[in-house]
């Protein structure tokens, strides 16, 4: 994957995670992207209380990831690189 495609990919993702911004922030929390593989899947970063509530997952797969593949259907999985199961 090129630098451009990436910054192209990470930038829409952006944008997909700021329609869910305020309401991981009206719980404490919050989101970044980390990297985008090769295989196109997008290494989040959860914080405060997004990185320990124990909904966490729920929230990720439930309302991260799908407005990030609805968004950037080019995407193939959302992994949040600060949880247990990564």
């Amino acid at each position: 994957m090129q630098v451009e495609e990436k910054s192209n990919l990470i930038r829409r993702i952006e944008e997909a995670i700021d329609t869910i911004r305020p309401y991981l922030e009206a719980d404490g929390g919050d989101i970044t992207v980390t990297d985008i593989t090769e295989d196109f899947q997008a290494m989040v970063q959860l914080h405060g209380a997004c990185s320990s509530c124990s909904m966490s997952s729920m929230t990720l797969r439930a309302g991260v990831a799908e407005a990030i593949k609805h968004a950037v259907p080019e995407i193939t999985n959302v992994v949040a690189i600060n949880m247990p199961e990564f």
